[in-house]
This record gives C-alpha cells, structure tokens and sequence, in this order.
C-alpha cells in the first residue's frame, strides 16, 4: 500500500511531462505549417504581382503606341494645312505681285494724263484771260464791275427765295397754330356763353304816379336832400312821366339808393327819418345780396375756399361795370374759359378757374383806393392769402409783368375772348377814331406805302404800295414791319388783318 501510493505522484509527473512534451511538438509542428503556409502566400503574390506587372507594361506600352499614332495623324493633318496656307500665301503674293505690275502701269498712265491736263489747264486758262479781255472790251465793262452785277443779282434771287422760304413756313405755321387754336378756342366758346347787360351809371326808379315826385322833394326839399346825403346819389327829377333817374358813379351806393327809394314809395311814408331807417335797410340788404353773390359766382365756378372778405369783394364785382360789360359776369365767363382751356392742354384747371374769377377782383374796390385795377387785385389777394400762382395771374393778366406761367397766359386769353364777344365792350367815338387814325399813322410811316385805309371798325387796314417801290417779296417782308410796329405801339381788341395791295396801272389816251 505505502508502495501504491509513492508511484502515484510519479505517474502523475511522469503524466504532465508527457503531455507538456506533446502539446510542445504539436506547436512546434502547427507553427512550421502556418510558416510554410505563410511563404507560400507570399511566393503566390509575388508571382500574381510580376504578372501584373508585365500586363500592365504591356498596356502602357500599346497606349504609348496610340497616342504616338495619333499624335503622328495630327501632325500630318497640320503639316497638310499648313502646305495648303503656304500654296495660298504663295498665290496671293503672285496676285498682288501682279497687281503692283499693273498699279505701276496706272501710275505712269494718270502721271502722263495728269501731265496733259495741266497743259491743257495752262492753254484754257490763257483762253478764259484772252476772253475775259475781248468781254471788257466788247461790254465796257471791267471784271469788278461785271461781278458786281452778278452780286446784285444773286442778292435779289436770295431776297427772293428768302421770302419764298418765310411764306410757306409762316403758311405752315399758320395751318398748324390756327387749326389747333380754332379747335381749342371754338371748342370752349362753344362749351360757354354767357350774356350781357350793358349798364351804366344811371338807374331809372318808376313811380306809380306823377304826384310821388312832389312827395319824394319834400317840403322846401328836404327829403331829396336827406337821401342825397345818406346815400351819395344824385336824385334826378325831371319831366320824365312816372319815373326818377339815380346817378352815381359808385354802383353799389346806386343800388343801396335804388331799393331804399323803391322801399320808400312802396311804404308811402316819406320824411327824413323814414329814409334815414330805409337806407339802413336797404345797405343790410345789398351787403346780403353781395355776400350772396359771392358766393354764387364761388358755387358756379366750383371754386371754394376762398376767405369771406374775398367772397364780398367778389360780390361787389355784380354792380361794377367795366366798359358796359358786368364785372362778375365776365370773371365768371373767365374762369369757365380758362378752366376749360387748361383742360384742353393739359394745364392745371384748378390755378387757371381761381385766376380768372379773381382777376379783376380789384375793381371791386377801384372806386375807393389809389390805384389800377391789377395792383389793389394783387395786394388783396396777398393780403387774405392765396397761391402765389393765383396771384401771378391776377398780375399779369394786363401784362403788367410778364406771364411765366401757362395758367397766366390762359387767364389773358381767357379775358381777352371775354372782352371781345360782340356787345361787351363799348368805347368812346373819340377813342374809337383816334385807334383808327393811328393805325393808318403807322401803316403810312413805311417807305413805300402811299395811302393806307382802316376798315371793319379798325379789324382790318389795307395799304396801298408803290409799285415802283416794293415788289412782291419786299411786301412780305414790309406787311411784318407794319404788324410788328402796331403790336408794339397800340392797345386793341383781337386781332387787325393787314393787307398789302400792289397795282399798276396803265392810262393812255387815243387821240
């Protein structure tokens, strides 16, 4: 037993040796394959790499190949076109070669003609100083005096044709400007017409009966008297049958008198303090009826804004006559006119309606200011604060100042149509013959002219011409003169036709 158990742990050493050996050849022998293994890859890959190799070489190679094959095809292509361009250089350089052959030959040819021509220049020039010579001798006449001659009459010719060339542009111009200002001025003519009543400065009151003249003297003339001096008016009484005249200059104090004496003889009481209480009355009412009109004439035109003091002034202008023709009215028709002349060309409607309703918004108070019309118009407007563009036109609508505004000048022709409608204007005989005289005046200054006479109320003037003096294209050029000197020397109301009349005449008698 102690034997058994002594030879146990041999044969366990001896059983640990044995398998340490084992497992130790069995690595040994495993390792030796995976090396064997290894170097076989490797000889694989080195084998499998060479023959790569030697593919790709032989790639690169045939590529090589094409690429030379094509570069030797491109360089034949080029060496072929630049074959082609030499062969055409060549060519083109025997052309020219010719050319210059044949320049030359030209050359020499023009320098002999060129050569003939001067000898011929030579020849023809002693010919023209030779017959140049035989002309003065033949004519009288020296070189000098010939070309004189030939100036006169190129002068003439250029007269003429200058007067040709300002006839049928002015004629153009005419056609043009007449047919658009007779379409825009007929147009607004026809679009508004106003009429007229032509006043004075007299008002006629009627009576019942003859006896109410007796009533309205008074007792030793004390009622004409006290309503003389309340109102400013004269008290007409004469031997006219039922009727009184009222004569004032001032228009409204006549109409303020008017209806307080027709007040008067409807009531029946007639004494001082009657007329004093109806006078009183009476400028109640027309202040009434003046701030009405105002603002008729504001609503007409379709103008607002205005201040109130402009609206009175504006009413006043109802009782204001100005050559027979009623101040509002016409700054009424003004403002249409104007309003619808600017609507026509496009201008500013609004500026050119205020300017012309207010344009002799100075009247309304000419009777009781120093000074024209035009100025007390501009300081009112300027003193209650309107446009300055409304202003220019109240400015310049006489050409006090001249207009640099389109509205301005829409406003003077506007005023212009206005005051030359048929019936809105009287003058004097003594103004009215003293225009004409100096119309013929001016027409008869002109060298030239032998008589001249005015016609159609002095819209036209015919003038008579010398003959002998003024031929054709001078009467053009006299008759712009003539026109000139009367648009520059006088005032007048649309337009004066000037017409030039050339005749000759012949007398002989048969004996």
């Amino acid at each position: 037993m102690p034997m058994e158990f002594l030879l146990i742990p041999v044969f366990l050493i001896v059983g640990v040796l044995i398998g340490y050996l084992y497992r130790r050849f069995a690595s040994e022998k495993l390792i030796n394959g995976a090396e064997n293994h290894a170097k076989k890859i490797v000889e694989d890959a080195l084998k499998e790499a060479e023959t790569r190799k030697k593919e790709k070489l032989v790639e690169a190679k045939e590529e090589a190949h094409r690429l030379r094959q094509e570069c030797d095809k491109e360089n034949r292509e080029r060496r072929n076109e630049v074959q082609k361009l030499e062969r055409r250089l060549i060519s083109k350089e025997e052309n020219l070669d010719k050319k210059n052959e044949n320049l030359d030959k030209k050359n020499e040819r023009l320098n002999n003609e060129l050569k003939a021509l001067e000898i011929k220049e030579s020849e023809i020039v002693k010919l023209v100083e030779k017959q140049k010579e035989e002309l003065e001798k033949v004519a009288n006449m020296t070189s000098l005096e010939a070309k004189e001659i030939i100036l006169e009459e190129v002068r003439k010719e250029s007269v003429k044709d200058a007067a040709n060339i300002i006839r049928e542009i002015e004629q153009k111009a005419k056609d043009d400007a007449e047919k658009n200002a007779r379409y825009v001025l007929g147009t607004a003519i026809q679009r508004y017409a106003a009429d007229y009543v032509a006043e004075t400065t007299v008002s006629v009151v009627n009576l019942p009966n003859d006896e109410m003249k007796g009533r309205i003297i008074g007792r030793e003339g004390r009622n004409i008297r006290t309503f003389e001096t309340l109102t400013g008016v004269d008290l007409i009484i004469d031997d006219t049958p039922e009727a009184v005249v009222l004569s004032a200059f001032d228009p409204v104090r006549r109409e303020i008198a008017r209806v307080a004496l027709e007040k008067l003889i409807e009531d029946g009481r007639i004494h001082p303090a009657r007329i004093e209480e109806m006078i009183e009355k009476s400028k109640q009412e027309v202040e009434s009826s003046i701030k009405t009109a105002g603002e008729d004439a504001c609503d007409n035109t379709n103008i607002h804004g205005l201040h109130p003091e402009m609206v009175k002034l504006l009413g006043r202008l109802k009782y204001r006559t100005s050559y027979g023709q009623n101040v509002l009215k016409h700054s009424i028709e003004v403002a249409h006119m104007a309003g619808m002349l600017a609507a026509d060309i496009g201008a500013d409607v609004k500026i050119a309606k205020r300017g012309g309703l207010l344009h002799d918004i100075g009247k309304a108070i000419d009777h009781e200011m120093e000074g024209n019309h035009v100025e007390l118009g501009v300081q009112m407007a300027k003193r209650y604060k309107e446009r300055k563009e409304v202003i220019h036109c109240i400015a310049a609508h006489h050409n006090d100042i001249e207009p640099e505004t389109v509205e301005a000048l829409l406003v003077q022709a506007a005023d212009a149509i206005s005051a030359a409608r048929p019936g809105a204007r009287r003058e004097s005989v003594e103004n009215y013959i003293k225009r004409l005289e100096n119309l013929e005046a001016i027409a008869n200054s002109f060298e030239g002219v032998e008589k001249s006479f005015a016609i159609q109320a002095g819209r036209e003037i015919r003038v008579m011409v010398k003959p002998e003096v003024l031929d054709e294209d001078k009467m053009l050029l006299t008759s712009k003169e003539i026109v000139k000197k009367i648009q520059d020397e006088l005032e007048y109301p649309g337009t004066i036709k000037v017409n030039l009349i050339r005749e000759t005449r012949v007398v002989d008698f048969a004996k």
